[in-house]
This record gives structure tokens, C-alpha cells and sequence, in this order.
């Protein structure tokens, strides 16, 4: 079993964007920042739902189709749920509609727990108040001995890389500058001592970067 971490960064580590508005609540920043991804022919099918085949299908399309690839189970935290604004909602089942693309287990970390959501694609999410160790503990059970995916946000993947959980992390850095948000960064001076580093540059100018434990 691998714990690992796929995320989109900057070219100055920021894994968040800022110019969000009420009329555009994701904000232009945040496509660019994973436009290369969101492009691919994986990502287009699976969180998309398109199935027509379309999408890039180079370097960016390598690295995305290995996202979900071995996954049995994933930790999010309660804003990439959408808890931070949907929080009072009981009716609120995620961003991603009827279909979310993990088909896994999913833990949410939040101080506030709910039921449990079930979907017929496999993906369960549950609400959980629990430790980087303590969650990691329980995703592991329910992957059995698929791999554990960190989802995010950024803070979720700090506190576990941190601790010293992660076993690979993939970076996907977008040749953009953000000049300000959250970086990936924060606290891990000299995180790259313990790890094997690779990177490899896609057709789109993205530069793939891949940590693995040593």
C-alpha cells in the first residue's frame, strides 16, 4: 500500500488560488492552474463526464491517467468537500454531482461529522474528525491493499507530509506565477531529503515533479 499525493501547484508552489468573486466563485487562477490537467483525455472522461475521446493525450494525459490507477480509499479535507461553504446545507452531496469520479471510499476530515453519503459509482463519503495518523489508520482498512490518495486541500497534504506519511507525491507545476496564496511549501524545509526526486516536462510547458520515498 502507497500513501500519495497528486496536486497542482505554481511555479511559486502555490496550490490555491485567490481572485475568487461572487459572480466567478472559482476564479480565472484556478484555471490556469490545472488547465493542462483538467485537458487530458483521463480527466475530461472521468471528472467531466465526457466520453467522446477527446483530450490531450501526451505527457499531462501519462501522469493523469495515473491518478485514480490503485486507489482504494482518499482523504479530503472539508473544504475540498465544499463544507466550508455548503456547511449548513444538509442536503449538500459535493461538487461533483450524482457521479463523483473517486469510486472509493472517501474519508472527509471536518470538526463536525454527518452521515455518511453513498453513491452507485462506489464512492462513500464519510465525515470524520481524526488525526493525519488516525485517518490514515481507517482509509488503510477500508483500501485493504490498494493505495491511499491525500486529495487535498493543500493543508491536508501539508499535515501528512509533514508527519511523514507520504510515500510518493506528484506535483504538476503549471508554468504560471500566483504571487500569493497557499503554498505547498509552508513548514517542509528540506522535505526533499527524504525522498527520491524526478521530474519530466510536458507539451504544455507543465513540469511534472515526482517524489518517492527512499
Amino acid at each position: 500500500m502507497t500513501v500519495k499525493i497528486d496536486m497542482n501547484v505554481s511555479l511559486d508552489g502555490y496550490a490555491t488560488t485567490t481572485d475568487q468573486t461572487p459572480e466567478n466563485p472559482m476564479g480565472e487562477d484556478w484555471g490556469r492552474l490545472v488547465d493542462a490537467y483538467v485537458s487530458t483525455r483521463t480527466m475530461r472522461e472521468r471528472v467531466l463526464g465526457d466520453t467522446s475521446g477527446a483530450g490531450t493525450t501526451g505527457v499531462d494525459e501519462k501522469y493523469a491517467s495515473q491518478y485514480f490507477v490503485g486507489t482504494g480509499a482518499e482523504i479530503m479535507g472539508a473544504g475540498m468537500f465544499g463544507l466550508h461553504a455548503y456547511g449548513d446545507d444538509p442536503d449538500w452531496r459535493g461538487w461533483w454531482g450524482e457521479d463523483p469520479p473517486f469510486r472509493v471510499p472517501v474519508l472527509v476530515l471536518t470538526h463536525t461529522p454527518r452521515p455518511a453519503i453513498e453513491f452507485d459509482n462506489g464512492t462513500v463519503f464519510h465525515f470524520v474528525d481524526a488525526s493525519p495518523q488516525e485517518a490514515l489508520a481507517r482509509a488503510s482498512e477500508l483500501a485493504g491493499s490498494a493505495d491511499v490518495r491525500i486529495g487535498g486541500g493543500v493543508d491536508v497534504a501539508r499535515r501528512f507530509l509533514s508527519a511523514g506519511l507520504v510515500d510518493r507525491m506528484h506535483l504538476a507545476v503549471a508554468p504560471i506565477v500566483l504571487g500569493r496564496g497557499e503554498s505547498i511549501w509552508t513548514g517542509l524545509r528540506g522535505l526533499e531529503s527524504g525522498y527520491e526526486v524526478s521530474s519530466e516536462v510536458a507539451e504544455s510547458g507543465t513540469t511534472h515533479i515526482t517524489f518517492k520515498r527512499r
